[in-house]
């Protein structure tokens, strides 16, 4: 073999492992985002169902009109309204801008 091939035959053998390299990263990094989005999404399920519960305890039931807000709310949201939750006369009050 010459040393020209030789040296075709290494360079295609260690692009064929930065490749998988790379493409093992990049399925890392998917799981890893995929993992942080996942947590991220059960926080905000349980503020809101934390909110449902404290709202429902102090007003009574809950429209499904209020429950679909809750529900689109932002995690943000849901820490605002539920700092209202003690001090709001009613469930309107909760809700206000």
């Amino acid at each position: 073999m010459t040393l020209a091939k030789s040296f075709d035959a290494w360079a295609q053998q260690h692009e064929q492992k930065g490749l998988e390299r790379g493409i093992q990263q990049g399925i890392q990094q998917g799981i890893e985002k995929g993992i942080q989005k996942g947590i991220q999404k059960g926080i905000q399920k349980g503020k809101a169902r934390l909110l449902q519960r404290l709202l429902i305890r102090r007003f009574g039931t809950l429209s499904s009109d209020v429950v679909a807000k809750i529900e689109a709310a932002s995690s943000r949201q849901l820490e605002l309204w539920a700092d209202r939750v003690l001090d709001a006369p009613s469930l309107d009050d909760i809700f206000r801008a």
